[in-house]
């Protein structure tokens, strides 16, 4: 099957920035929203990133800003909107009774080799297929934010999905540009919660609420905590870049992992009394800092001298070595690759493959300072057989 024509329902953030690069690869593209807002929005987005990327020269050979945007077309009535449909991409709220419910939908009224791909990150797909009649045609297509510059996009077998509809996923993204570097295209074989690079950065979280709260009721100042964690060569210290993501989104996920994976996932005593203060961080104007006057600038000349940094490296190796297991990957250099194209820094594994016994020991003292079981090192990183797994 040839993919002509993609629908994209929801026009937001991510909905409009999926577009864009359809539109690029030369798709024609039916943008679907319930809101008039969000609607203009998106087409004054994508008509002066189209603009732009003209009078820089990056469009593609012989089209101009405005040939391409007459390939975007909005309807607001999804029904008629997906008639023709060859793919739909999905962006909408993260709830799956609400992703079911327009699963079912586009199902119902599309083409019957029509695909319906969710960018969710982190409800399973499985759940989204259940309520409609082609499970096999349902898949995730998740991208990274914003998706016109993040080269990740992870495309997500569902326990039902056919291995035909995976690879129309996977070819429909590897013809996806990105303006930043070459897209790099995961293909993720079993749908666990946060599939890949979600998932392996995950549990980094219980060692970072170990030390917010281990601060908190020390007195030391945030700053001293943000030099600690931060990576000096990062575009935000860690802190801020928590306060701008929003403490509402690490308590929902602190919830989600919880439930999914492990109770050692839930939400610290700092990042509750956020939530439950509703200090969300830049949203919200206060969450570590003070965001009232823009974005916070931290003092990190001071270290309060908390942090091991191999704890790190050491919990994402051990998850990398957890999806291996469980088989959503087959090759440790997926993971790094993805996390890379991901997140703009380098994974674990490469490192694990000739320290894993170090990492092991870290991950035996410190799920005993802890007390939290799951971070103990997993067989497959004790013994180091993932090695082999290229």
């Amino acid at each position: 099957m040839e993919v002509k024509n993609i629908v994209m329902l929801g026009f937001g953030d991510m909905g409009k920035g999926i577009a864009q690069v359809c539109l690029m690869a030369g798709y024609s593209v039916t943008a679907v929203d319930v809101s008039d807002e969000i609607i203009q929005k998106g087409l004054e987005y994508n008509r002066t990133g189209f603009e732009k990327l003209e009078e820089k020269g990056k469009l593609p050979k012989g089209a101009t800003a405005a040939t391409i945007m007459e390939k975007l077309k909005v309807n607001k009535n999804l029904s008629n909107a997906v008639k023709n449909a060859d793919l739909v991409i999905e962006a909408v709220l993260e709830k799956p009774d609400i992703k079911q419910q327009l699963c079912k939908e586009v199902i119902d009224n599309s083409p019957e080799h029509c695909i319906f791909a969710s960018n969710t990150s982190s409800i399973s797909i499985t759940e989204i297929a259940q309520v409609c009649d082609k499970p096999e045609n349902v898949i995730g297509m998740h991208f990274f934010n914003p998706a016109p510059l993040m080269r990740l996009i992870e495309v997500i077998k569902g326990d039902k999905a056919s291995e035909e509809a995976m690879d129309i996923g996977v070819k429909v993204a590897k013809t996806l540009p990105c303006l930043r570097g070459e897209r790099y295209v995961a293909r993720v074989l079993k749908d666990r919660p946060g599939f890949i690079v979600n998932r392996v950065l995950a549990p980094s979280s219980i060692y970072t609420n170990y030390i917010v709260d281990l601060a908190y009721e020390n007195e030391i100042p945030w700053e001293q905590v943000d030099a600690d964690l931060s990576n000096p060569n990062a575009p935000m210290t860690s802190l801020t870049l928590a306060d701008f993501t929003g403490r509402d989104i690490a308590f929902n996920a602190g919830l989600y992992y919880a439930e999914k994976i492990s109770a050692d996932f839930k939400p610290g005593k700092v990042l509750t009394m956020h939530y439950n203060k509703g200090t969300l961080g830049k949203k919200t104007g206060k969450g570590y800092y003070d965001w009232s006057k823009g974005r916070p600038q931290p003092d990190l000349s001071k270290k309060a001298g908390l942090v091991d940094r191999r704890v790190f490296i050491a919990i994402t190796a051990n998850e990398g070595c957890r999806i291996l297991e469980e088989g959503v990957v087959k090759s440790w250099k997926v993971i790094d690759e993805a996390i890379q194209a991901g997140m703009n820094f380098p994974g674990p594994m490469q490192y694990a493959t000739t320290n894993y016994k170090e990492l092991s020991n870290v991950l035996e003292e410190y799920s005993e300072k802890l007390g939290k079981s799951y971070l103990k090192p997993c067989e497959m990183l004790k013994s180091g057989k993932f090695v082999d797994m290229q």
